[in-house]
């Protein structure tokens, strides 16, 4: 599990400059899904979709949030997995109110913050570097089936540190250097128009535009924590390479699957923004891998453009381990589709949201479809429509067109069944 990378930076998704030869090797091998999305984009909200197969209107957490109830996490894959007879493992950053330590027999915590952290003998290792020595040691001492989950807390910036580069997103040793004699293109939705075409409330007091003026608001501040950015992937590749060096050693290589997905997209400059939480494209968009070496590939770097969430990942596990998903999982297995088979049927459209008490992060409802994006933030009473056909990079706000009036009216209708279904309106929690 990576934080913050959007579907696009990497080179087997047809990055030009992110270099990250051991997550292509899963995908050359394995099967890349080109339509991998998150029901909410931020990091505590979706890792507990992850967990639990739910989308955040049913479990409820986010920042700022009751804790996940007992009876969602006895329902979600560490659990049903641990009491299946697996040996579960976590390592890196656990990201959700209460705690699990209970579902895994190993249990680590590797949080940034700072990203290096000093060892017994004096010396500094990454966050990436400690999860991968975590993983590593979990795989050597493991003797019959396991479940582990290597939660890096990098591509992260580290918020509290806002020197270009060296702070923003301070990388493992082993990348230093790496990209510094390439240019940086520009973001390519750069141009201050689009900014421009934004609501007041996106465009000027928003955390996207605040945190913007951190780290992508001047051509020096942007080229510099751009290539940090990368560096920081390309070192959770090289932490992966380790991850496949140690089940190569362990003799399990040939029967463990291995399943890459990111908790949120990126925006990375694009309409003058940075961070995620919006309903755009950059937000919600993630790499989604998954290397089953038992499946018999009829071609290399196979793509599946089937929409694939991250609250199907639960579902997907428990039918990997021969075990029933709960009736109360919101996402569907995967298994199907990573041995090279479509089901009949298969969603043709999601509901997303997010829903965290912060008035710099406009709490919004949406359905993304195959074709048209709808977005209602309902906190401000404004509303997206977004036709991906013919304008593929929502650049366009058909909600006040009279010519799409039906289709604006058809999507509202979606969007409520399927809020309906996952429990009702949005209400704001009222302090007594």
């Amino acid at each position: 599990m990576i934080d913050d990378q959007r579907n696009d930076t990497l080179g087997c998704a047809g990055h030009p400059i992110v270099r990250t030869p051991n997550v292509d090797a899963l995908a050359r091998d394995g099967v890349r899904f080109s339509n991998a999305f998150v029901t909410t984009p931020i990091c505590a909200a979706s890792r507990a979709s992850i967990f639990t197969g739910l989308v955040e209107r049913t479990h409820g957490y986010t920042f700022g949030k009751p804790p996940v109830s007992a009876q969602h996490l006895a329902n979600g894959y560490p659990a049903l997995l641990h009491d299946a007879g697996y040996r579960t493992g976590f390592c890196g950053k656990y990201g959700i109110n209460p705690r699990q330590e209970q579902y895994f027999d190993e249990y680590e915590e590797i949080n940034r913050n700072p990203y290096f952290h000093e060892q017994p003998d004096g010396s500094l290792r990454h966050e990436t570097e400690l999860c991968a020595d975590f993983a590593e040691q979990f795989i050597a001492s493991s003797d019959g089936p396991f479940c582990l989950s290597v939660s890096f807390n990098a591509s992260h910036a580290e918020d509290s540190d806002r020197r270009p580069a060296i702070g923003h997103f301070p990388s493992p040793k082993a990348v230093y250097g790496m990209y510094e004699d390439i240019a940086m293109p520009a973001p390519r939705l750069a141009d201050q128009k689009y900014r421009d075409a934004l609501p007041h409330f996106l465009k000027e007091n928003s955390l996207n535009r605040e945190r913007y003026f951190w780290r992508w608001d001047t051509p020096e501040k942007y080229e510099a924590n751009l290539r940090a950015y990368f560096r920081m992937l390309s070192g959770i590749d090289g932490a992966i390479g380790r991850v496949r060096a140690a089940l190569e050693t362990a003799g399990t290589a040939d029967n463990t699957i291995i399943v890459y997905m990111a908790d949120n997209g990126y925006m990375m400059g694009d309409r003058g923004m940075a961070g995620k939480w919006n309903h755009f494209e950059q937000s919600l968009r993630v790499p989604l891998i998954v290397y089953d070496p038992r499946v018999d590939q009829s071609q290399e770097f196979r793509t599946d453009d089937a929409m694939a969430l991250n609250i199907d990942l639960a579902p997907t596990f428990l039918e990997w381990a021969g075990l029933e998903a709960s009736s109360q999982h919101q996402g569907s297995s995967l298994a199907s589709h990573v041995r090279g088979e479509q089901p009949t049927e298969w969603r043709n459209d999601f509901f997303c949201e997010h829903l965290m008490e912060r008035e710099q992060i406009p709490k919004h409802e949406s359905v993304r479809g195959e074709r048209y994006v709808y977005a209602r933030y309902f906190g401000h009473d404004y509303e997206f429509l977004h036709d991906l056909q013919t304008d593929p990079d929502q650049l366009i706000n058909l909600a006040t067109d009279e010519a799409h009036a039906a289709t604006l009216n058809e999507m509202r209708n979606r969007c409520d069944e399927l809020r309906d279904s996952y429990g009702g309106p949005y209400r704001s929690p009222i302090a007594v």
